[in-house]
């Protein structure tokens, strides 16, 4: 995976969920749903369209599942399938 897309994955999840330092840590297996507080639905929301600003992309409804957001790394992948689309 590229480091530099890794880092704005975490760069946005960092400045939606307000996590100040604690972003720093985050790697590709930092689980996300059920394990950070800050997650919850409204904070999908705000992660999805933090990453449509980021990176000019448009995600459907369609497009997100649970899965999604298991880990860093598994968003950092749903980015990357949206911006070869």
């Amino acid at each position: 995976m590229e480091q530099h897309l890794i880092q704005q994955v975490i760069q946005v999840l960092a400045d939606t969920l307000q996590l100040g330092d604690q972003a720093n840590e985050f790697t590709v297996d930092t689980p996300l749903i059920g394990e950070l507080p800050e997650f919850d639905s409204m904070a999908v929301v705000a992660v999805l369209g933090g990453l449509e600003d980021e990176f000019e992309i448009i995600v459907d409804d369609d497009d997100v599942s649970a899965e999604t957001f298991e880990t860093v790394g598994a968003l950092v992948e749903f980015v990357k399938d949206k911006l070869a689309d």
